[in-house]
């Protein structure tokens, strides 16, 4: 059994962010409808890198799922669109506002035809507000929330992944199951309004209880100020992690490079040129060996310290390979694809990735059918391009 089997989401999803909420949802047993448009399908599809065909993304955010192909601009799209509604538990959107109300999907008129559905719809800014049609990515939502400012020590850093995309897939993903959980009190479904804004604002609440300090002058040292919470270039040049914040493990670092001296020197309130001594102290120290000679000695010691891994090197790393994080399914245009499991370990019900990702309408013959449309009718949609 998984958790969430028996779950129907109809899935209007389209690229990252999106399609990572509902295979949240799809890995955890959900039965996952992804709506494409005819012809082309989901733009995710076509866009570089592929694998051999299909993007590699697309490949990777798709498993578990079913496509059916459904022009959504055509009265006769719509009408099959809303005879799906009646059964399905949870539609998922992320359009602009307003696209679904134009094309006369809107929550208003969903919950008519299914007062207990859960209508999520994610964007970049939300429903309302002065943002709302305003087109952006992630670089903007994180510059608007005050992320990307305080990236990098003089000026803004991009990160390595786009935050505020895979965030807002975790976050679509928990307030559709507790919009589920208060239906089974309710009886009444409800509609979800979620921004990658709002969900950035949240996310970036350590810097914000900072500026909300009593002490305007305390510094989070995170951002590569502190010696003690840095990276570092070794012999071979690769790098090092250290994230010592707390006195014994910095206590253990120093023991491990054999520099009992430097212990006291880890004091949270050290001025700049301190610090910077420090700093260039530990850069001599780690140039001294190669990175996995420092690794190996720091094996058994009770500190922080990683390596900084390539991503050829993230799928060799023992301890993804240990909680069974990388696993390979067959797809049957690309072949054996791999994948990154569910970060999520439940005891009881844990989740599973049972299907590759769905062939452009590879379902949607059997959903008609199962809707009662007759093959006379499925060529039909087929010539004027309804399917």
């Amino acid at each position: 059994m998984e958790a969430l089997e028996g779950l129907k989401v109809l899935d209007l999803s389209r690229l990252l962010p999106f399609e990572y909420c509902t295979m949240i949802l799809g890995d955890m047993g959900a039965n996952i409808l992804k709506i494409e448009e005819p012809e082309h399908g989901d733009y995710m599809r076509e866009l570089p890198p592929a694998y051999k065909k299909e993007n590699v993304l697309f490949l990777l955010l798709n498993r578990n799922k079913k496509s059916m192909t459904l022009n959504l601009k055509e009265e006769k799209g719509k009408e099959i669109f809303l005879n799906l509604v009646k059964d399905y538990d949870v539609l998922f959107e992320s359009f602009r506002p307003g696209v679904m109300k134009k094309l006369g999907l809107d929550y208003e008129v969903v919950k008519k035809i299914n007062p207990e559905i859960i209508y999520c719809a994610a964007t970049g800014y939300g429903q309302y507000g002065v943002y709302s049609q305003k087109p952006g990515h992630d670089i903007n939502y994180i510059s608007i929330a005050g992320i990307l400012g305080k990236t990098g020590l003089n000026e803004p850093v991009i990160p390595g992944i786009p935050v505020a995309d895979m965030t807002i897939g975790v976050y679509a993903a928990l307030s559709i199951l507790a919009a589920l959980i208060a239906r089974t009190k309710t009886g009444e479904g409800q509609f979800i309004d979620i921004s990658m804004t709002d969900c950035m604002l949240s996310y970036n609440i350590l810097n914000i209880g900072y500026h909300l300090s009593k002490d305007i002058n305390e510094k989070m040292e995170i951002r590569g100020e502190a010696p003690y919470y840095n990276v570092y270039k070794t012999k071979d040049g690769k790098y090092i992690s250290i994230g010592n914040i707390e006195y014994k493990f910095w206590e253990a670092f120093c023991k491990g490079i054999k520099r009992d001296d430097l212990m006291e020197q880890h004091g949270l309130k050290k001025n700049k040129e301190e610090k910077e001594r420090l700093k260039k102290e530990l850069e001599k120290i780690f140039k001294e060996k190669n990175r996995d000679e420092w690794i190996e000695i720091f094996d058994g010691i009770n500190t922080c310290v990683t390596p900084v891994n390539t991503i050829e090197e993230v799928f060799d790393e023992k301890v993804f390979n240990e909680r069974d994080m990388f696993c390979e399914i067959e797809h049957p245009v690309e072949g054996k694809i791999k994948q990154v499991a569910l970060p999520i370990k439940l005891s009881k019900t844990p989740s599973k990735i049972k299907t590759p990702p769905p062939l452009l309408g590879e379902h949607t013959e059997d959903i008609l059918k199962s809707l009662g449309y007759s093959e006379e009718k499925i060529i039909d949609f087929k010539k004027l391009k309804i399917i």
